[in-house]
C-alpha cells in the first residue's frame, strides 16, 4: 500500500513541477543555441544580440580557428553541444562538409532568400555574405587595363613584380580551384607557374601585407580579397592613407566570366541538439536586417541582392561582375588546387 502511495506521490509532484515549468518562464529552460564561430567581428555582437531579441532564444558562442573548431565538433562527436558553425571562405565549409558534420535544413526562407550559388549541395551549408579576389596595382607604374584579368598576372612582362600570400592559405586555393574549372588543368596549372615566375619575393604575410608592399615599391602588383583595401580606405591613419593614394585595384574579369567571389557562411550541425533554434538563426541571418550586420561586419556584400548597405568604402568601390560559378563547385575543386599549388612550387 505505501509503495501505491509513493509512486502515486511521485507522479503528482511530477505532475504540479511540469505545470509549473510551463506557466512559469523563470521555472523553464531558456531555449538556447550553441554556436561555433571562427568569425570576430565586433557588429556581429549587435547581430546576435538581436536574434535573442527577436526570438528569447539565447546564443551561447565558442569563438576559435576554423580548423580547431572542425576538429572540436568531430571529437566531440554525437555529444557535441554546437547547433550551428559558422565560417568564411566556401573551402572551409566544404571541409566541414567532407567531414560529415552538417545535416540538411529544409527552409523556404532560405530556398527564397540565399542564391543557389552560394549554397552547399543539399542545402547543407549556406553563405550570407560574399567577398571578391582582387588585384592591387601602383598607380605610378601600372595601367589598369594590364592587370585585367587573372590571367594577366602570369605574362612574363610582370616577372619579379607580383607580391601574393601563402599558395596554401584557403583564399589561394579556392582562387586557384577558380582556375582550374574555368581553364582546365594543364591552362591552371600552366597559370599557376607562371604566376610563381613572376613573384617579386617569396610569399609571406597577410593581403593587408601585399597592399603595403605594392605602395612600397617591393611589387608593382598584388592579390587580395577586396575589403583588406576597404579597411585601408576605411582608416583614419596618415600611413593608411598613403597607401590609398599609391595604390589601386581592379576587379578581374569584367570582360569575361567576372571576378572571383568567395563566401561567409554557415550551415547546422548533425548532431545539433537545438535544431528548431538552429534553422531559425540560419533563416534570420538571411533577414534584411541581419544581412547588413552580418555583411558590413568585414566589408562584404550581402548575399540577398536586394539589401542595401550604407557602406560608404563598398560604394567607393563601385558595382562589378561576379563570376556565377556555384561556391559549391568551387569548394569541390579545392582539393585539386591545392596539389597544383604544391606542383607549381606556389609556396
Amino acid at each position: 500500500m505505501n509503495c501505491v502511495l509513493n509512486r502515486y506521490a511521485t507522479a503528482l509532484v511530477a505532475a504540479l513541477l511540469a505545470s509549473l515549468m510551463a506557466s512559469s518562464p523563470a521555472l523553464a529552460q531558456d531555449p538556447v543555441l550553441n554556436l561555433y564561430s571562427s568569425r570576430h567581428y565586433q557588429t556581429d555582437e549587435t547581430l546576435y544580440a538581436n536574434f535573442t531579441k527577436a526570438t528569447g532564444i539565447r546564443i551561447n558562442r565558442i569563438d576559435g580557428k576554423e580548423d580547431e573548431l572542425i576538429q572540436r565538433i568531430r571529437r566531440e562527436g554525437a555529444a557535441s553541444p554546437a547547433d550551428v558553425f559558422i565560417t568564411v571562405d566556401a573551402a572551409n565549409l566544404q571541409a566541414a562538409d567532407d567531414a560529415g558534420l552538417f545535416a540538411p535544413v529544409r527552409s523556404k526562407t532560405l530556398d527564397t532568400r540565399i542564391p543557389a550559388q552560394f549554397r552547399g549541395e543539399d542545402n547543407h551549408w549556406f553563405g550570407f555574405a560574399y567577398r571578391a579576389r582582387v588585384i592591387a596595382y601602383d598607380r605610378n607604374t601600372i595601367k589598369p587595363e594590364e592587370v585585367r584579368d587573372y590571367t594577366d598576372l602570369a605574362n612574363p612582362r610582370f616577372k619579379g613584380k607580383i607580391c601574393v600570400r601563402s599558395g596554401g592559405h584557403v583564399y589561394n586555393r579556392t582562387l586557384m580551384a577558380s582556375m582550374i574549372y574555368h581553364l582546365g588543368d594543364e591552362n591552371a596549372l600552366d597559370w599557376a607557374r607562371g604566376l610563381v615566375a613572376n613573384l617579386a619575393r617569396a610569399p609571406k604575410g597577410g593581403d593587408t601585407d601585399q597592399i603595403r608592399a605594392v605602395a612600397a615599391g617591393e611589387c608593382d602588383v598584388a592579390i587580395s580579397n577586396h575589403y583588406y583595401y576597404a579597411r585601408l580606405m576605411a582608416s583614419d591613419k596618415p600611413a593608411d592613407q598613403d597607401v590609398i593614394r599609391k595604390v589601386g585595384i581592379v576587379f578581374p574579369g569584367q570582360k569575361g566570366k567576372g571576378t572571383h567571389v568567395n563566401i561567409s557562411g554557415g550551415g547546422m550541425l548533425k548532431h545539433a541538439p537545438n535544431k528548431a533554434a538552429a534553422v531559425k538563426f540560419l533563416e534570420y541571418l538571411a533577414s534584411d536586417e541581419a544581412q547588413a550586420y552580418f555583411a558590413n561586419g568585414n566589408n562584404e556584400w550581402p548575399a540577398v541582392a536586394s539589401v542595401k548597405l550604407d557602406n560608404r568604402e563598398l560604394d567607393a568601390l563601385g558595382k562589378f561582375k561576379v563570376d556565377q560559378l556555384s561556391a559549391g563547385v568551387l569548394a569541390q575543386y579545392t582539393p585539386k588546387a591545392q596539389r597544383f599549388i604544391d606542383r607549381a612550387g606556389w609556396k
